[in-house]
């Protein structure tokens, strides 16, 4: 299961009514974040989440609107009494970035591990969780990012005794575990099925549409995507500044056959985003124009 909260959904500068966009996923007692403006730590305070359990925080590029919340929350963070090490993800540089920022938060109580990103598509397997980055096309170094939880195959008790193992044995086979007994080795592919579906979810803002995101997307649980114009005649300026329209974020998640999207990132002259709904879903009907703190529950499908 994985617990999911769009923060924010507003590009460029925070609104009275619009934070700026940011993604929190929680599993199995840990969080991801994704991205962390001016503001974000307030809409975790509304959302009711808490600060300390986050393990890891993913930032898309260097841009002020994804990344001045930091020195703050890593000060929100560090006053919680957190002392287990953080990890940061995000493009090269990023080491020098954050401890830029943190020249007004220079003293936590944990360790700041980086991981810094320079290849096309990177994986970190970390939280019992497979984050991959993919870079997009913005002005500076942008990636988006895939969560993606795998679901193992269902154990098969008759297989296990035929194989004369004693039930003791069988929950480390079930965790992927070897198993030494009388002589013999046992592994976990000898008692599991094939792996079953698991949930994906992928994030990007701040890019026009490439290949990469719908090779990413592909049969994404849900897709969460930038739309920062509605407008068809903003076109020409969401090229110059590599942005991406509503109708593009659409087509993409149409070509990778997602099974929903949320759009995000809206301009600060789109005052009601709403409006363009009935367009998107003109052309990728589980298409939605998420509104702040939208949150959903992504569970396995059911055998």
């Amino acid at each position: 299961m994985l617990e999911l909260c769009l923060l924010g959904t507003g590009g460029m500068l925070p609104l009275p009514y619009r934070a700026l966009t940011s993604l929190m996923v929680r599993y199995n007692g840990s969080s991801i974040l994704i991205d962390c403006g001016e503001g974000t730590q307030n809409q975790i305070r509304l959302q009711g989440w808490s600060f300390k359990p986050i393990d890891v925080i993913c930032i898309t590029h260097f841009h002020a609107d994804h990344i001045s919340g930091l020195p703050g929350m890593l000060l929100t963070m560090g006053n919680a009494e957190r002392t287990e090490p953080l990890t940061m993800i995000g493009p090269r540089g990023l080491e020098h970035v954050v401890n830029s920022l943190r020249i007004i938060a220079p003293e936590l109580p944990f360790e700041i591990k980086f991981i810094e990103l320079e290849q096309p598509e990177e994986v970190i397997e970390i939280c019992g969780l497979r984050i991959r980055a993919f870079r997009v096309n913005h002005r500076v170094t942008c990636y988006g990012y895939n969560i993606e939880l795998d679901r193992a195959g269902k154990f098969d008790a008759a297989r296990a005794r035929a194989l004369g193992l004693p039930v003791q044995y069988w929950s480390l086979l079930q965790k992927g575990e070897t198993v030494d007994y009388e002589g013999n080795v046992y592994t976990s592919d000898m008692v599991m099925g094939s792996p079953r579906k698991g949930l994906k979810v992928t994030y990007c803002t701040d890019t026009r549409p490439v290949d990469a995101i719908a090779e990413c997307a592909k049969d994404a649980d849900l897709f969460i995507c930038e739309g920062m114009y509605g407008e068809e005649e903003k076109l020409s300026k969401a090229k110059e500044h590599k942005h991406m329209m509503m109708r593009e974020a659409a087509e993409l998640a149409k070509e990778a056959q997602v099974h929903e999207m949320w759009l995000t990132h809206y301009s600060p002259a789109t005052n009601r985003p709403k409006e363009f709904e009935a367009m998107v879903q003109s052309i990728f009907p589980q298409g939605y124009i998420a509104k702040d703190r939208t949150e959903k529950v992504l569970n396995f499908e059911e055998d």
